[in-house]
């Protein structure tokens, strides 16, 4: 039998609309190629499909049925069509991927494993380092997109997507003599030692910038972190005099045991985590479903972020024609 799927589509349109010129402009096709389509159906079939009337078109007895079976075929293979073409592209793209360590297990992984769910053939290269090296690959079409903190003014050359909310916080060993002062200011900290990523990275110009409106010179920096290694050397900040800085979410982590955040609110720094991508790049639609994935693991946090004022806007990431 020689049906053609366009006269199916036509058929359960009609069937939907009740009138051929109502699914024509639903199908954005002539009402000629309707009713050129339904008569083609209706000779391969051998059967009338419709009633006529002034009222519209009304299905007939058997066509009521058929019009069930079509339908959930029809669903049935959209589903398989849409399945292959997401495998097709899983197999043929591969997505490149910066993340910052501190929201690698929150962000990335879950996104990730969600994503293999829906495209097991789906490829992903992941870039973990601090927000400076992400971006700066960003910029250089090395990764495709960002997950880290935003700054508080995204440059015009790249589009950010905020996700959730999450405070840094200054930390120091617990009973560390700092603790014990009965009210602690900045003015504290200028004797203090630091272990601090580099001066690139926006958590380090935070703590600057925080001194520096204080009148207060720049942090002494005992121990500079230059790469992913800033988790994995919390052990030290818990076993010396140093001090810190740490994402708020983290305290509450085998990561974060023996550090506690200095008890003064000049030691929190409010930020916005997001995705960040290169502004009027054309991404490619694994892309494109993996931020669907990465805002829909946002929203399971319940911590959503709050708009932030920033260049470049929020909008979507287009796709890629490719």
């Amino acid at each position: 039998m020689g049906v053609r799927l366009d006269d199916i589509d036509y058929f359960l349109a009609v069937a939907h609309h009740g009138k051929v010129r109502a699914a024509a402009a639903a199908l954005d096709v002539s009402q000629p190629a309707i009713t050129q389509g339904l008569q083609r159906l209706e000779k391969e079939l051998g059967f009338p499909l419709f009633e006529r009337s002034s009222r519209g078109m009304q299905l007939t007895a058997v066509a009521t049925q058929f019009r069930e079976r079509t339908q959930a075929l029809r669903t049935s293979l959209g589903e398989a069509i849409k399945e292959a073409a997401d495998m097709h592209l899983g197999e043929l793209g591969l997505l490149r991927v910066g993340v910052s360590p501190l929201y690698a297990q929150r962000l990335f992984v879950p996104t990730t494993v969600a994503l293999h769910r829906q495209r097991p053939a789906a490829r992903l290269r992941l870039m973990l380092n601090l927000n400076d090296a992400l971006v700066a690959a960003l910029r250089l079409g090395d990764i495709d997109l960002s997950i880290n903190a935003l700054p508080g003014v995204v440059a015009p050359d790249l589009q950010a997507l905020p996700l959730i909310d999450d405070a840094l916080c200054l930390v120091v060993r617990e009973h560390h003599p700092l603790l014990s002062k009965r009210r602690l200011r900045l003015q504290d900290l200028v004797d203090a030692r630091w272990i601090l990523p580099g001066p690139a990275v926006a958590a380090r110009r935070n703590v600057e910038g925080r001194l520096a409106e204080a009148g207060l010179p720049p942090p002494r920096v005992t121990v500079e972190v230059s790469n992913t290694a800033g988790g994995q050397l919390n052990r030290l900040v818990a076993q010396s005099d140093l001090v810190s800085i740490m994402s708020e979410s983290q305290l509450g982590m085998a990561i974060g045991e023996g550090l506690v955040p200095l008890p003064m609110a000049d030691a929190r720094f409010t930020r916005t985590i997001g995705a960040l991508t290169r502004k009027g790049a054309a991404l490619p639609p694994l892309a494109l479903r993996f931020l669907e994935l990465l805002e829909e693991t946002a929203r399971a946090e319940g911590a959503p972020a709050r708009p932030a004022a920033r260049r470049g806007g929020a909008a979507r990431p287009r796709a890629s024609s490719t």
